[in-house]
């Protein structure tokens, strides 16, 4: 009795109702810069409107009288909306007031907004990738995950000299991130199992096996009884500040940014990333020309997983780690999950990612001060970035608001809509 060993023919069609189609249909022309510009500005609209209402003892104690004296409810209003986005720009970009302060405290801001960027556009750039070879990587979680361990394990059990350690350790988050993304293209390129369903259970898979390790002699660290953290990475294993120790923003964002470059490169110069493109608009078409669809998937998904686990590497060495260096349950921080949103936001190309990145991370590091100055939620932040992605994953409600299609056809027939 003998074994079909050979690549089995690749699924040509649609899974669950027609789900890859509907997200393709995300990043077409049709979600031109314009919509996502106009989808920020509705959400920004939208957070407005939520500060009015979570300011209970502000402009909502006027409206008993609103009638009376509107103005006096208006002008409430717009206190707390510029009290909130102003808070939200001074602790994302730049306040004023610190002028006259320590570099730390001038520079703070807009380091926090990088610093919370470098991640993003790390994870922004694995979605784009997998999506545009006709995969959708929702496991970014667990890619991060076994990034964040090897790196983590790296860093504080080997000891290698200088510079070299750091090498190693990030070299080997990225590796833990790729293997595990080509075990799902793997199992999607010969034994048809859809990337959604396989990338969700090895999500579960990675975040249990954390679990473990965090509670294991000789990976949990002694010092901290009854914490599931595991032993700190070694100093010279750790991100280096990028402009200082007195800043936060670490050499990752310099990663990031090179990653950005070489995505960018990868689709428009590249054999590989052509091949990718091919499979991503058409796999049938791509067979015809002799790409080979299984080895494809694999790569494409082993690339993503690479940068996935490069979001874990920033996580556990890089200067945002809350616990010196060491791996900790939620080091994962939901990023795997957010990476979809800045990638949508993006459009799905390298520079947009960065981009949104950029806006998500100073929406990240604004939130706090918000909170603290403004006296208004986090939660409101959460809200207005959820409401981008609606806005941009739904552009035609977005042309239909602002009567782009009117006016295309007005400009067409000569200024008669």
């Amino acid at each position: 009795m003998t074994t079909d060993t050979t690549e089995q023919e690749p699924e040509t069609r649609e899974p669950f109702g027609g789900l890859g189609a509907a997200a393709r249909n995300v990043f077409t022309a049709e979600n031109s810069l314009l919509v996502t510009f106009l989808a920020i500005v509705l959400a920004l609209v939208v957070g407005a409107v939520l500060m009015v209402v979570a300011d209970t003892g502000g402009a909502m104690s006027k409206l008993g009288y609103f009638f009376a004296s509107p103005g006096d409810f208006f002008s409430s209003a717009w206190h707390d909306i510029s009290a909130g986005y102003s808070a939200l720009f001074k602790g994302s970009i730049f306040d004023p007031s610190t002028v006259n302060g320590t570099p730390s405290q001038f520079f703070g801001p807009i380091s926090n907004t990088l610093l919370n960027a470098t991640p993003l556009i790390f994870g922004g750039l694995a979605v784009s990738i997998a999506f545009r070879g006709g995969l959708f990587n929702i496991g970014g979680q667990g890619q991060l995950i076994v990034g964040a361990i090897l790196a983590g394990y790296v860093g504080f059990a080997w000891h290698l000299p200088g510079a070299l350690h750091l090498i190693v350790a990030v070299l080997a988050g990225a590796l833990g991130g790729a293997m595990y993304g080509a075990l799902v293209g793997w199992l999607k390129a010969w034994r048809g199992a859809h990337e959604v369903i396989v990338t969700i259970m090895l999500n579960y898979v990675a975040l249990y096996f954390l679990g473990y390790l965090l509670n294991v002699n000789g990976f949990h660290d002694p010092t901290k009884f009854g914490q599931a953290v595991s032993k700190p990475a070694a100093a010279n294993a750790r991100l280096p500040h990028l402009f200082g120790d007195s800043v936060a923003t670490d050499i990752g964002l310099v990663i990031a940014l090179a990653a950005a470059f070489a995505a960018a490169w990868f689709f428009n110069r590249s054999k590989l990333g052509f091949e990718v493109r091919a499979l991503g608009i058409n796999p049938r078409a791509a067979r015809t020309a002799g790409i080979a669809i299984g080895r494809t998937q694999i790569l494409t998904m082993a690339l993503s997983g690479l940068l996935f686990g490069l979001v874990g590497v920033s996580q556990v060495l890089g200067t945002t780690n809350p616990n010196n260096s060491a791996l900790y349950p939620d080091v994962d921080a939901g990023l795997g999950f957010n990476a979809i949103t800045v990638a949508l936001l993006g459009r799905n190309r390298p520079w947009g990612i960065v981009a949104a990145a950029l806006l998500f991370g100073a929406f990240n590091a604004g939130a706090s001060v918000m909170q603290a100055s403004a006296g208004l939620p986090v939660d409101i932040v959460n809200v207005v970035e959820a409401v981008v992605v609606i806005f941009v994953a739904a552009p035609r409600l977005v042309q239909e608001i602002f009567r782009l299609r009117a006016r295309r056809a007005a400009a067409a027939t000569g200024g008669q809509a």
